[in-house]
């Protein structure tokens, strides 16, 4: 092999291979920082009352009601882009998309909670998750990301003081 053969092989396959397990890297460092950052602001989250529930519980008594909601985009890394493309020639289940689900529907909730918080309310009843595929630019072919969106009925109960 010659010299610019070397050059061009390395070209043709280095930089691609190092491109991809670049991506890799980067993309597991900010899923684990991501995961992280929720775990914090899940237990600065507990003890405020969410629930499916679409009536208010007969002891509660309400004062004030609004719609709430807390959105959020989330995508794949590269390289995770490519296993589930694998994975979707031979069928079975996807483990690469199952933390990023996890992490939008956990991060839906947290803003969820915080909108309620920062304008005062005490409880988020009638709570609902609904998914959104965000289609890559390739003519809808593909997954660029996933919303997730949680919704519900923020309530200011009355404390009788």
């Amino acid at each position: 092999m010659t010299r610019s053969e070397a050059i061009a092989f390395a070209l043709n396959v280095g930089v691609p291979l190092f491109l991809l397990v670049f991506a890799y890297l980067v993309g597991s460092f900010l899923e684990r920082r991501h995961f992280a950052q929720i775990e914090q602001r899940e237990r600065q989250a507990l003890g405020f009352v969410v629930t499916s529930f679409e009536a208010l519980p007969g002891s509660w008594a309400a004062t004030d009601a609004t719609l709430v909601t807390g959105s959020v985009v989330v995508s794949l890394d590269y390289f995770k882009r490519i296993i589930a493309g694998v994975r979707a020639i031979f069928g079975g289940r996807v483990k690469t998309y199952e933390p990023l689900l996890d992490r939008a529907r956990r991060e839906a909730m947290l803003r969820l909670i915080e909108q309620s918080r920062r304008a005062g309310y005490d409880a988020i009843v009638n709570v609902r998750l609904q998914t959104a595929r965000i289609a890559s630019a390739r003519g809808g072919e593909g997954t660029a990301g996933v919303e997730m969106l949680a919704y519900g009925t923020a309530v200011r109960l009355d404390t009788g003081a």
